[in-house]
């Protein structure tokens, strides 16, 4: 249109294209808004001066691109050039139609078009393809957007989008080329893209976005690394999507390569005086291991660590790899530079609407005026990954003021981190159960956890409230608090009620990244009520249960302090495949109170998977637990109860000892039990339905009770081994994990109570 004008105006000067021609004033027309100088600003031609057509092209141009006019045109009548404007509407309202899935607000900050903003079709249908990418992002990619303008008087109008949200696009199928080492089925496990299946309703998992596709490709590449396939190459990641279908395919084209070990490993350095065989001892990988790209990284970052805690700030650890084809091993040696003496300037973070600075600072080990390391910098941003806060975490380095300075740019977007939920569950113990919670994991966007419960069942009511904070005072140091209160109803494994009421404070302190020890306090009432018994009307020989549950009977207040010192390294806690867990746990009650004790209790389990490419895993687990009362007998209510949780193929309090008149159990002072377990996928049916199976073995025992002490208490008591094997059934179900075990008890004693069934599960959603 532009240089159509320039042709016309050309035609009209009478001159030709090589001379040039002269108005005396330039007239504006047709502008209601917009000033006539401002217009005129965008004029090259000016009175009194010579233009050409050139002028006229440039200055049509200048003004379409302003946004504010749909049509331009510039005539030139005798010595005046006439600029006639068609000013483009003012929008007076957005709204949106159909829309379900995102409400109003999130589509309005997703649009350009704003309200009292200039309207134009190229803003219009930049906005069309903004909701409809929101759209695709959320596996809807059959939506549809379609703009209706609504004219106005004065030049305004409404903007409308009707949306077609369609159906939720989702994955028919995910395949594999090339692999050899691991199966279809374990590598669909390693990605976080699902297939849709009859739950896909309850979610969002197994709905295709391009984002998760790039990011099932790096879980693939590291998966790989981080068992010896150092060679990996992820050769394509592609999606297809059958539009009939309105599904997905999605084919990966990898090669593995071949499974590399540790070779020699070493460290090397031309700093003098520096201890390498203290640098060699913080290696977390020996020669023969698998070789692991997750081992030399925590290699390095633990050698920087400890050389900038040494003095070296500015030291620099890379790894040099070395390749033996032949003998299928990489060698690598950690070489120690003095580095470049560079300063972090400042540290700029972006993207944080709500999620408050110093929540992000406080996971750099670093700070403005510290020495730049890219060590610690990568720790930053895996540590700022795992807060689970934000979809995305970038930091990047920009050149600062001076050539020995460098800004640190952290970029973050923001994702939901509420929740409220409702779960569901049944067990054979407590019947059906249920709860309804609300979680907020960075409240007020100052990164404190906040946890309010209600739950019940069958035979129980629930209550708690959760606070932590996790960097108390400014310090890598946790607490919190929790108040709750709890009733459970007599049942077929409980002859009373059982209330309890109480809250606690609670400090950790990670000594290492898996190791950490947690110090606190709880205050707890208690009270056992058994139906149609008063202790104050009644006698102990009218107790028509065990003397030892009415001699228990009544209100008692616990003051007590506990520590824990917990390791883990599980890869995963919901279903971990590899590493090991353990817990050492004591409390001390007796801080006032009514009561006085010392209980103490140990956990240790080792995973690992036996058959990689089959998804077969191991599990051994070795509990054990003693309570000893510091001035008066152990009650009914401290001593540890034992059944089918610790010893599958037995009741709840199942085993142990047990009054030899009512057969009520009566807790022990001390318990150990071993576990064997084996789980692996459930045989002739498809991966993805998430069924497995497993064998167990377990035994274990409970024995020595202070209920004997009670006049006219008999006791059964016996610390034989009670034992038991079984098979199992998991299912890892949209609505969360259940499972099923069917135990036969080996050795047991007469009077302990067997249970062939158990069943147990639940969710969140």
């Amino acid at each position: 249109m532009a240089v159509i004008g320039a042709a016309l105006l050309l035609a009209q000067m009478s001159v030709t294209p090589a001379q040039a021609a002269v108005v005396s004033s330039v007239a504006v027309q047709g502008n209601e808004r917009v000033d006539a100088e401002t217009i005129r600003a965008y004029v090259l031609v000016k009175p009194g001066r010579s233009f050409t057509a050139a002028d006229v092209d440039e200055s049509l141009k200048a003004l379409f691109e302003t946004g504010l006019f749909s049509d331009v045109q510039i005539v030139q009548r005798g010595g005046t050039l006439v600029v006639s404007v068609e000013e483009n509407p003012i929008i007076n309202k957005i709204s949106f139609e159909g829309n379900k899935k995102y409400k109003d607000e999130q589509l309005e900050s997703a649009v350009t078009s704003k309200p009292r903003g200039v309207f134009t079709r190229a803003k219009v249908q930049t906005d069309v393809q903004r909701i409809l990418e929101l759209y695709r992002r959320a596996g809807r990619f059959q939506g549809s957007v379609t703009p209706k303008i609504i004219k106005l008087p004065s030049n305004r109008v409404n903007l409308v989008y009707e949306i077609s949200e369609g159906p939720k696009t989702g994955v028919a199928r995910i395949t594999f080329i090339g692999n050899k080492s691991y199966s279809d089925g374990r590598l669909r496990n390693v990605v976080q893209m699902r297939e849709s299946g009859l739950l896909s309703f309850l979610r969002s998992s197994d709905s295709y976005d391009p984002d998760k596709l790039a990011a099932d490709e790096e879980r693939l590449r590291r998966f790989y690394l981080n068992r010896g396939y150092a060679d990996l190459a992820v050769i394509s990641a592609v999606a297809d999507l059958d539009r009939e279908r309105n599904a997905f395919f999605v084919t990966y084209t990898i090669e593995e390569g071949e499974q590399y070990r540790f070779g020699s490993i070493g460290i090397d350095t031309i700093i003098p005086g520096l201890d390498t065989g203290r640098l060699m001892r913080l290696t977390v990988s020996d020669e023969g291991d698998i070789y692991s790209s997750e081992a030399v990284e925590k290699s390095m970052e633990a050698i920087t660590i400890e050389l900038a805690g040494s003095g070296y700030a500015f030291a620099q650890v890379r790894p040099r790899i070395d390749r033996d084809p032949v003998n299928r091993t990489i060698s690598v040696t950690y070489i120690v530079d003095e580095g470049p003496r560079a300063y972090i300037e400042r540290i700029e973070i972006s993207g944080n609407d709500r999620t408050r600075d110093y929540v992000i600072r406080r996971e750099f080990d670093i700070a403005e005026g510290d020495a730049y390391n890219r060590v610690l910098i990568d720790r930053a941003e895996r540590r700022l990954r795992n807060l689970n806060y934000f979809e995305k975490v970038e930091i990047g380095a920009e050149p600062g003021s001076a050539p020995d300075r460098v800004i640190v740019t952290v970029l973050v977007e923001e994702k939901a981190t509420g929740e409220f939920s409702f779960g569901a569950g049944y067990s054979t113990s407590e019947g059906i159960l249920g709860d309804v919670s609300l979680t907020e994991r960075n409240f007020l966007g100052r990164g404190y956890y906040v946890r309010a419960a209600i739950g019940g069942g069958q035979y129980s009511q629930t209550y708690e409230f959760a606070f932590t904070d996790p960097y108390f005072l400014g310090r890598r140091v946790s607490a919190g608090f929790n108040v709750y209160r709890k009733n459970y109803e007599e049942s077929d494994y409980r002859s009373y009620d059982y209330q309890t009421t109480g809250g606690g404070i609670t400090f950790g302190l990670p000594i290492t990244e898996n190791f950490v020890v947690q110090l606190g306090y709880r205050i707890e009432e208690q009270n056992i009520d058994v139906p149609g018994w008063n202790r104050n009307t009644s006698t102990l020989a009218s107790c028509p249960v065990s003397r030892a549950i009415c001699q228990a009977e009544g209100e008692a207040i616990l003051s007590s302090a506990v520590w824990n010192l917990i390791y883990d390294s599980l890869d995963q806690r919901r279903d971990p495949r590899d590493g090991f867990y353990a817990q050492f746990s004591q409390e001390f009650t007796g801080i006032g109170g009514d009561v006085t004790f010392l209980r103490s209790t140990f956990t240790a389990a080792a995973y690992r998977e036996l058959w990689i490419d089959q998804e077969v895993v191991g599990m051994v687990k070795f509990q054990g637990g003693h309570i000893t009362g510091l001035s008066d007998d152990v009650r009914l209510l401290d001593a540890f109860y034992k059944g089918g949780e610790t010893v599958r193929g037995f009741e709840p309090s199942g085993f142990g000892p047990r009054d030899a008149v009512t057969g009520d159990a009566l807790g022990a002072n001390f318990y150990v039990a071993g576990t064997a377990e084996v789980v692996f996928p459930f045989p002739l049916l498809p991966r993805e339905l998430g069924l497995r199976a497993g064998l167990f073995a377990d035994a274990g025992t409970a024995w020595d009770t202070d209920a004997g002490n009670i006049p006219g208490v008999t006791v059964n008591d016996d610390a034989s081994l009670r034992s038991s094997v079984g098979a199992s059934l998991l299912w890892a179900s949209p609505l969360g994990p259940i499972r099923a075990d069917f135990a036969y008890v080996l050795t047991a004693e007469s009077y302990d109570k067997e249970q062939f069934f158990r069943i147990g599960g639940g969710t969140r959603f």
